[in-house]
């Protein structure tokens, strides 16, 4: 993967009705970088799309989820992340995007969503839901909203620690009104914790049109509430959801503090493979494609104003399907889990651990003063005197 680097331009034209983004050179970042972007959304769309093959085949075990019109929101702020100082994101279901840029492979997440025995979570878990922190992404969990106050702690951890490292969490529109938002980020803020809130306004929370679960005109605006800053961007327009990602990266990695991030899209498809979005008004999801494809866009972008040939996309999107071919074949030479596969991670393994990391070191605080399973206070040297007794 390239070097990721700051940019100081938006690029692409949203359509009359949408937010707009001022196109732009993206100086700051190279032409690999540019076509970096681009391999990454055609990898998730392709990806996604092998998965729903698989899931009419029914070799796709559990929902499928797709992130269909939404793949510049996941890519480009992932993008703005830097892997080499240890940054983590914690994604949701939509997010896929986010983890290949992070490192995930499509064979891992073909041997996910088909529930194989050497999938990460041993056929366990299902679609996404599993983490990787050596390379920057941490297990999800199904509860919207919830996922902020777990990065709150993790960041906290950062500025304790004195750690340059930078933390992302993505919600949805709709669990901006749960209370575990608003606990998470409220406490986040107060810390003044290196995370970024990246907020993915896609229209509907399941299929509750935005309008109707919040009085907010615009996401963003709930930031003041926290006093933190707010910005709301294009997330159809890769460039402009890196840049923004980005000031609010380099925000905290100052010493800053929590930015929210709205980005403006759509979600093409139901909450899953199996809604069918009757809830959604005649030819808007006809017109957001037509009009505002983050995928056609960026080609426009790529191949006009940046003046790269086809032929160079065309290798990327030869390389996706080449990439994505050889694994679903491996996926599916995969075995089942084992049924000894249950019984791994419910109990601790190993049975002890070294002491926390603030108590290295420190031998008293366990051994005079504490219960080793560090609740209530105790005096060994008593407890062994009764017990011989």
């Amino acid at each position: 993967m390239a070097t990721r680097a700051p940019t100081g331009s938006r690029a692409g034209k949203a359509p009359a009705g949408q937010l707009r983004a001022e196109p732009g050179p993206g100086a700051a970042l190279t032409r690999e970088q540019k076509l970096d972007l681009y391999y990454y959304m055609r990898l998730t769309r392709s990806l996604e799309e092998r998965l729903v093959n698989l899931y009419r085949q029914t070799k796709v075990v559990g929902g499928l989820f797709r992130s269909l019109g939404q793949e510049a929101d996941a890519v480009g702020s992932a993008y703005a992340l830097d892997r080499s100082k240890g940054d983590v994101l914690s994604p949701l279901i939509r997010n896929l995007g986010s983890m290949l840029v992070q490192g995930a492979t499509p064979l891992e997440i073909l041997r996910q969503y088909m529930a194989k025995g050497d999938s990460p979570t041993r056929g366990r878990e299902l679609n996404i839901h599993f983490g990787s922190p050596e390379r920057g992404f941490i297990g999800q969990i199904s509860h919207l909203g919830d996922m902020v106050p777990v990065m709150a702690g993790v960041t906290l951890s950062f500025k304790i620690r004195k750690q340059d490292r930078v933390g992302l969490v993505y919600v949805g529109d709709g669990a901006t009104s749960t209370g575990s938002f608003h606990e998470g980020i409220n406490l986040a803020a107060v810390q003044r914790c290196p995370l970024v809130v990246i907020v993915e306004n896609n229209g509907y929370a399941y299929s509750t049109p935005i309008s109707r679960q919040t009085a907010a005109a615009e996401l963003k605006d709930k930031a003041s509430g926290y006093g933190i800053p707010g910005e709301r961007v294009d997330g159809n327009d890769v460039i402009a959801v890196y840049e923004a990602t980005r000031r609010a990266v380099d925000r905290a990695r100052r010493g800053e503090g929590v930015s929210l991030v709205e980005l403006v899209t759509y979600r093409r498809k139901g909450h899953a493979e199996h809604d069918n979005q009757s809830y959604v008004p005649e030819g808007e999801i006809e017109r957001w494609e037509s009009e505002n494809d983050p995928l056609t866009r960026y080609v426009g972008w790529l191949t006009g104003i940046e003046g790269i040939a086809a032929s160079a996309l065309e290798q990327i999107d030869a390389r996706v399907v080449q990439e994505i071919d050889l694994a679903t074949d491996e996926a599916e030479r995969s075995p089942v889990p084992e049924s000894d596969d249950a019984l791994i991670g419910i109990y601790a393994d190993p049975p002890t651990l070294e002491p926390l990391w603030f108590r290295e070191g420190v031998r008293s605080a366990v051994e005079k003063h504490e219960r080793p399973a560090s609740w209530g206070t105790h005096d060994p040297e008593t407890v062994k005197a009764t017990e011989d007794a």
